[in-house]
C-alpha cells in the first residue's frame, strides 16, 4: 500500500473517530468508569483528534489531488479540517454543546467523504495508467 492510500485510510479513520466520540459520547460516560469517561470527555482529547487529523489530511489530500488533478476534493477536505479545528477550539464556547457535536460530525463527514474520493479518484488514475502502459507494450 503506497502513502497516500495509507494517509486516506489514516484520515477517515481519526475523521470517524471525531465522529464517532462526539456522538456516542454521553453513552460511553453512563456505561463506563468515570475515570475511563473523564479521559475522552475532555476537551483536550476533541483538541487531540482534530490536530491528529489535520496533517495526515493535508499530506494524503495533496498527494492524491497531485494525481488525479480534482481540486474539489482538496477544497472539501480543506473545508472540513477548517469546521474540525474551529470546532475544536471555539465550537463549545460559541456553539453550545450539540453545537458543537453538529459542526464536528459535519466537519468529520466532509473529511471522510474527501478522502474516500480522494482514494476512488487515485484508484482509477492507477488504473487508467496501467491500461495505457499494457495498451503501448502490446501494440
Amino acid at each position: 500500500m503506497n502513502t497516500q492510500v495509507a494517509l486516506d485510510k489514516g484520515s477517515i479513520a481519526l475523521s470517524l473517530a471525531c465522529a464517532v466520540h462526539c456522538l456516542a459520547l454521553p453513552v460511553i460516560i453512563v456505561m463506563s468508569p468515570a475515570l475511563i469517561g473523564y479521559a475522552i470527555a475532555d476537551e483536550s482529547f476533541h483538541r487531540w483528534l482534530a490536530f491528529a487529523v489535520l496533517p495526515l489530511s493535508v499530506v494524503a489530500l495533496t498527494m492524491g489531488c497531485r494525481k488525479h488533478r480534482t481540486n474539489s476534493v482538496f477544497a472539501l477536505g480543506v473545508v472540513g479540517l477548517v469546521t474540525i479545528v474551529l470546532t475544536a477550539l471555539f465550537g463549545h464556547d460559541v456553539l453550545g454543546e450539540a453545537g458543537e457535536k453538529v459542526a464536528t460530525v459535519i466537519g468529520a463527514g466532509m473529511i471522510a467523504i474527501a478522502h474516500y474520493r480522494n482514494y476512488r479518484l487515485c484508484q482509477q488514475q492507477h488504473k487508467h495508467i496501467a491500461l495505457l502502459r499494457y495498451v503501448m507494450t502490446h501494440r
